[in-house]
């Protein structure tokens, strides 16, 4: 189960790469991420000892796991001016998590990509999809299928967004 929360933040950070697919002129500055997931909601049972462990285990990889509550996890991420003309999320999210994002497509406000990751910790692909409803939020679902440490996940998350601030530099709670 702990590698299985690693392969969901990451589909979760993947999950924002492609947000800026979409005609709707995002906003930028700081956004807030949400995701829901049948997984999600059993981060509770998770001690925390074991919790801190998996954390540790990400920031070896390079990733910031999002807190955890009710099911739910929460992170931030930043949207440059030049990213929002440029309506392309930076490739950082990819790298660190070992993935190449591609086929994206849009149609409206409305869009899809896939993506693939291959590291020795995250093997797999999956599906992101959304909808900008305007510049300061989006919704959508990714699914991911692979293994994360060896162990097999098949997971689906729903996502929201919303603008947070135009400094990226604020407080996002």
């Amino acid at each position: 189960m702990q590698a299985k929360k690693i392969g969901v933040s990451l589909t979760t950070l993947l999950f924002s790469a492609g947000l800026c697919a979409a005609e709707v002129s995002i906003k930028p500055g700081l956004w807030e991420i949400t995701t829901t997931s049948n997984l999600l909601s059993l981060a509770s049972q998770v001690p925390p000892d074991q919790m801190k462990n998996i954390n540790d285990l990400a920031k070896e990889y390079g990733v910031e796991l999002p807190d955890i509550k009710n099911g739910a996890a929460k992170s931030t991420t930043c949207v440059t001016p030049e990213m929002a003309k440029q309506q392309v999320m930076p490739s950082t999210f990819e790298n660190q998590a070992g993935c190449r994002v591609g086929n994206i497509t849009r149609n409206g406000n409305a869009y899809r990509m896939n993506y693939v990751c291959k590291n020795p910790q995250l093997e797999g692909n999956g599906v992101a999809q959304g909808t900008l409803t305007d510049a300061q939020h989006f919704t959508g679902q990714t699914t991911f299928t692979g293994t994360v440490q060896g162990n097999p996940i098949n997971e689906q998350a729903n996502i929201q967004g919303k603008w947070l601030a135009a400094n990226c530099n604020a407080a996002s709670q």
